[in-house]
């Protein structure tokens, strides 16, 4: 029988939807609907904007101390800490509903990105290591694409029903608690090796030809997390605030519908054009995104921000990845390890770094323009990367 045939009839297709509503949870629920939550809680006074921006930084330093604690735990453990990272997300959306003070959102979304980042790492590990799937990878992190549709709308229902922000977050805590039950049964900590784990499966020709070397994927890694990150903290606001007849969580909506496919294409695109170039493109898409609403702030330039950066910053994260795979053994540090601290360190400096641009101007064109300004530099330390590679490459010729 066909090779190709007996993986695909063997794939564990249910365990890796599991991993993906376990990012559903951790990342679309846990850290992304408080984005779509901010405009309203900023309007009930229940938080301010310069609250939100620090709640936001918070988030991001947990996902960062939250990612660098589990990559460093067994891959045995992983199952655990998934449905660790479901309950513990669980607890945050609850909380939340309390209103109990600028200080305890804050707090809360520390612990609420510590969960997130678990989620990642754990589903990540359990998924490739565990039951050793790696060509799960795609439907993996389209979880978080489908955890910020559902979790928006979600918000755009119940505001229509008049709930306010303390309803609708025990209501997103109940629709997450749906999704891990979902999920909880099929995350075991059983080994289960597919057929793939025994294959050569070096990738495509282009990617292996057109690796960056880890130093500059550090460097794209820190600026990525610093430019997608201010569009992601307040594309609601922005649109409540320059057009006030929009419904600001549809808009958040697309940006998730954006994500959920996302992940596929840029896999393909990654195979298909190389690591360089897929990674130069989804820079350069992701930029011009980041900095339409400042050019053209209509509702079409908008909805052209939520599907152009949602429609990447995924893709980010799948390319470098992989890339990040091919070069590790080039390092004798953890370079996973230093791309999530470069990554991390980035989301917590762009929600400062805006508030403080803010704080001056009363817009946010320029932490957009100063975030798109990052993207293109990381887009062009790509160019950088392949100029020296194919120069290097005319002289060993």
């Amino acid at each position: 029988m066909d090779k190709t045939l007996i993986q695909s009839e063997s794939a564990p297709i249910l365990e890796t939807i599991a991993g993906a509503l376990i990012l559903a949870v951790g990342m679309g629920f846990g850290r992304f609907s408080f984005t779509g939550m901010y405009p309203l809680m900023v309007k009930e006074a229940v938080i301010s904007v310069a609250g939100g921006s620090f709640a936001a930084s918070a988030n991001y330093a947990g996902y960062l101390i939250g990612a660098l604690i589990a990559s460093r735990v067994d891959h045995r453990h992983s199952a655990r800490l998934c449905q660790l990272s479901m309950l513990g997300t669980l607890t945050c959306l609850l909380l939340l509903s309390l209103h109990l003070g600028t200080g305890f959102v804050v707090a809360d979304r520390f612990v609420a990105g510590a969960m997130s980042a678990v989620s990642m790492v754990a589903a990540s590990i359990w998924l490739f290591h565990v039951v050793g799937y790696h060509h799960g990878a795609p439907v993996l992190y389209a979880g978080v694409g489908l955890g910020i549709v559902v979790s928006a709308e979600l918000i755009a229902l119940g505001g229509t029903t008049g709930l306010s922000s303390t309803g609708l977050w025990v209501l997103l805590a109940v629709a997450a608690a749906i999704l891990c039950s979902v999920a909880w049964s099929k995350v075991t900590g059983k080994t289960r090796i597919h057929a793939e784990e025994h294959c050569a499966s070096a990738g495509s020709t282009a990617t292996s030809r057109s690796t960056i070397g880890p130093w500059i994927l550090i460097l794209i890694y820190g600026l990525a997390g610093f430019g997608y990150i201010v569009t992601a903290t307040y594309l609601p606001l922005l649109v409540r605030s320059a057009l006030p007849h929009t419904d600001p969580v549809h808009v958040w909506a697309v940006f998730g519908l954006g994500a959920a496919p996302s992940c596929f294409l840029w896999h393909w695109l990654h195979n298909k054009l190389g690591t360089r170039v897929a990674m130069s493109i989804n820079l350069i898409v992701q930029a011009v995104g980041v900095v339409l609403p400042v050019v053209d702030p209509t509702a079409l330039a908008f909805l052209g921000s939520a599907v152009l950066v949602g429609g990447t910053f995924m893709g980010t994260v799948t390319i470098l990845m992989s890339a990040a795979k091919r070069v590790a053994h080039h390092v004798r540090f953890n370079l996973m390890g230093t791309l999530t601290t470069a990554f991390g360190t980035g989301q917590i400096l762009g929600p400062l770094v805006a508030n403080q641009l803010f704080a001056h101007t009363q817009s946010f064109n320029q932490p957009l323009m100063v975030a798109g300004a990052a993207l293109v530099i990381a887009a062009l330390a790509c160019f950088v990367q392949s100029t020296q590679n194919v120069n290097r490459d005319r002289r060993r010729a």
